[in-house]
C-alpha cells in the first residue's frame, strides 16, 4: 500500500471516529426529552420539618406530574393533629418546578374516600371547564398547559366551597423559572407557603381537630404557618452559610389573610413581585404577598454585614406572627440566639 493510500484511509478513521465522539457526546449532553414524577411515591419530608429546600429545575422540556389527593392526618402545629385533605399526603403538597417554555403533563387522582376534588394552576393559561373540574373519588383527570410566565404561583383545589378546601390544606407552590433562568448566581433556594388553619375538636375522635366552618367564614384562625405547622422552623432553622446569597419563593394559600414577608436584620437585595425579572424592586424591607399570590426574594448574608448570626422570618403582620407564621434562618454557626420575634 501506497504512502498516499494509508494516509488516507488514516484520515477517513479519524475521521470516523470524530463523527462517532461527536454523536456519542451530543447524546449525552442532550437533555433528557421527558421528565416523570409520581407525588404518590415521592413524598415531601416532613421531620423535623417540612423541607423547604428546592431543588434545581429540570433539564426536560415535558414534565409530567402525577398528583394523588388524600385525606391524611397531619400536624399543625407542636402536638396538634389534624384531619387534612391534601395533595401528595402533606401540606402544603409537593414543589412542582418547571421551566417558562415547558410543556406540563398533569394526572389527578382522586384517592381520598367520599368526596369530590380538583385542581386550579394559577400557573395555567386554560379553560377551567376541563382542567379544573371536580373528579369523584377513584377517578383520574389528565390536561396540559404550556408555562408561559415566570415566577411563583399557587395551585389549590377549587371545589365548592374553595374557602374550606383550601382550609383544610388542599394547596402548594409551582415555580416557574425565567427561560434563561433568575439573574445573577445563588447558593441556596427554599420555598415557603403561608396558610391558615381553623380547627376545633372534633366529636368523632378527641384526639384530632377537624375545620371549623364558622371560623373560616369569620377569617379567625388559630394558627397562621409557614408550610403547614406553626413555628417549626424556630425549632428547625432554615440553614445556609456566611456569604450565601439566598432566594425565597414565597407564596400565599391563604385563605383569607395577606403577607407582609419580613426577615429581621436583613434587606431584600431584589424582589421580584411577580416573578418578572424585568420588574425587579431593589433594596426592600417587607414586600406584600396577596392572597393566592407569589413573590420571589433574594437577600445576601455577606460577612460583616449580616453575617454569621440568627435572622427570624415572619409575617409583619404580628398578630399572625404571634400565631405561627414566624420562622428562624440560621446564618453560619452562631453560639446563641437572641430572644423575640
Amino acid at each position: 500500500m501506497s504512502i498516499k493510500a494509508k494516509f488516507e484511509l488514516t484520515t477517513a478513521t479519524l475521521l470516523a471516529l470524530a463523527g462517532v465522539f461527536f454523536l456519542t457526546t451530543a447524546a449525552v449532553r442532550r437533555p433528557p426529552a421527558l421528565e416523570r414524577v409520581d407525588f404518590g411515591a415521592r413524598r415531601t419530608a416532613t421531620a423535623p420539618a417540612w423541607d423547604a429546600r428546592v431543588a434545581p429545575v429540570a433539564d426536560a422540556a415535558i414534565k409530567e406530574f402525577r398528583i394523588p389527593i388524600t385525606h391524611d392526618t397531619v400536624e399543625i402545629a407542636n402536638g396538634v393533629r389534624y384531619v387534612g385533605w391534601t395533595f401528595g399526603g402533606t401540606v402544603p403538597g409537593p414543589v412542582i418546578r418547571v421551566r417558562e417554555g415547558d410543556l406540563v403533563r398533569i394526572r389527578l387522582v382522586n384517592e381520598a374516600k367520599g368526596m369530590p376534588h380538583s385542581i386550579d394552576f394559577h400557573a395555567a393559561r386554560l379553560p377551567m371547564d376541563h382542567a379544573m373540574k371536580s373528579i369523584a373519588p377513584g377517578d383520574s383527570l389528565s390536561f396540559e398547559f404550556t408555562a408561559t410566565t415566570p415566577g411563583a404561583f399557587m395551585v389549590h383545589c377549587g371545589t365548592a366551597p374553595v374557602l374550606m378546601h383550601i382550609a383544610q390544606g388542599m394547596y402548594l407552590a409551582i415555580i416557574v423559572d425565567p427561560k434563561d433562568g433568575w439573574p445573577g448566581h445563588v447558593d441556596k433556594e427554599f420555598v415557603l407557603v403561608q396558610s391558615e388553619f381553623y380547627p376545633r375538636p372534633s366529636a368523632a375522635d378527641t384526639s384530632v381537630r377537624e375545620g371549623d366552618w364558622d371560623a373560616m367564614l369569620a377569617g379567625t384562625p388559630t394558627y397562621v404557618t409557614f408550610n403547614g405547622r406553626a413555628d417549626q422552623y424556630r425549632a428547625a432553622p432554615l440553614q445556609v452559610d456566611e456569604g450565601d446569597k439566598v432566594r425565597f419563593f414565597v407564596v400565599n394559600a391563604g385563605p383569607s389573610r395577606d403577607s407582609d414577608f419580613h426577615i429581621v436584620g436583613a434587606i431584600f437585595d431584589t424582589v421580584y413581585p411577580d416573578g418578572d425579572p424585568d420588574h425587579a424592586l431593589h433594596g426592600l424591607q417587607t414586600q406584600m404577598v396577596p392572597v393566592g399570590g407569589g413573590a420571589v426574594f433574594e437577600t445576601t448574608f455577606a460577612r460583616g454585614r449580616s453575617g454569621e448570626g440568627h435572622y427570624a422570618f415572619v409575617t409583619h403582620s404580628f398578630a399572625d406572627a404571634t400565631r405561627g407564621a414566624v420562622g428562624v434562618i440560621e446564618v453560619g454557626h452562631p453560639r446563641l440566639m437572641a430572644a423575640g420575634h
